[in-house]
């Protein structure tokens, strides 16, 4: 019978245990050894010899001393990398994602986690698209800009900043003429925002009334030093009354605090 199921080794051979003063016969002896062969063959060899074919239950304990895996099907070791080929979670689809902070896996959130196609995605970081020597980098249909309209009368300096809108549409009469700086936002500059070699391209609307006036100056980052401002045409010297002006910018910096801006007025009436 050799192990009993549970673990324990049972000698049930005929003739066993043997008694003193009795003759051992070769049947209850040949039994033994071929029950305590049988025993043998069903345990685990230390020098590899044993093909296992059972699950082995460890009861919680901990297989040590393994050998780094370097071949497919090798056990891994504690913090060794593994190559996945395929890996299947529970129920889980999608993108997989970890939190950083445990091995815990969950499926990630289209739109926060990855871009899906069919769900909104908002990026905070600047994504850059390469294309290739033979292919664009990008295709847009329907693309839309963000546009700000505010009730507000073109005057002294105004600070347009680049990073949260695409167009400032101001729609209350202009009351003198104006300086535009041109930023980043409130606490970046263009100069830390763009790279040289990058152009960023934005417009403002100025609405006029009976008398009219025009922006006078072309700031970067709250100064003209080191600013080149080239207009279409000439730059203006008067604005157009009763009308929508229209001023477009088209920032190029060519190198540290260093940019040429072209600019062109339209007049929309």
């Amino acid at each position: 019978m050799s192990f009993n199921g549970t673990g324990t080794f049972l000698i049930n051979t005929a003739g066993q245990p043997v008694v003193t003063g009795t003759t051992i016969t070769s049947t209850a002896f040949n039994a033994l050894t071929a029950d305590l062969a049988t025993g043998l063959s069903t345990a685990i060899t230390k020098d590899g010899q044993t093909v296992v074919t059972g699950n082995i239950p460890l009861n919680g304990f901990k297989v040590t001393g393994l050998g780094a895996p370097t071949v497919s099907g090798d056990a891994l070791t504690y913090n060794q990398p593994a190559l996945v080929s395929t890996l299947i979670v529970g129920s889980l689809s999608g993108v997989l994602i970890g939190n950083g902070s445990s091995s815990v896996i969950t499926a990630g959130t289209a739109g926060t986690d990855y871009v899906s196609p069919s769900v909104a995605t908002t990026f905070t970081a600047k994504q850059t698209f390469n294309g290739s020597t033979s292919v664009m980098a990008a295709k847009l249909l329907n693309a839309l800009e963000k546009v700000t309209i505010s009730a507000t009368a073109a005057t002294g300096t105004i600070n347009y900043d680049i990073t949260t809108q695409s167009v400032i549409y101001y729609t209350s009469n202009a009351t003198a003429n104006w300086t535009v700086n041109l930023r980043a936002s409130s606490g970046t500059s263009l100069n830390t925002a763009m790279s040289t070699g990058e152009c960023v391209t934005v417009a403002f609307l100025v609405t006029q009334g009976s008398t009219a006036y025009y922006n006078n100056v072309v700031q970067v980052d709250g100064t003209t030093t080191g600013v080149t401002t080239k207009w279409f045409g000439a730059a203006p010297n008067a604005g157009s009354v009763n009308s929508i002006n229209s001023y477009t910018y088209t920032v190029i910096k060519t190198g540290s605090a260093t940019f040429t801006v072209i600019a062109s007025l339209s007049q929309f009436v």
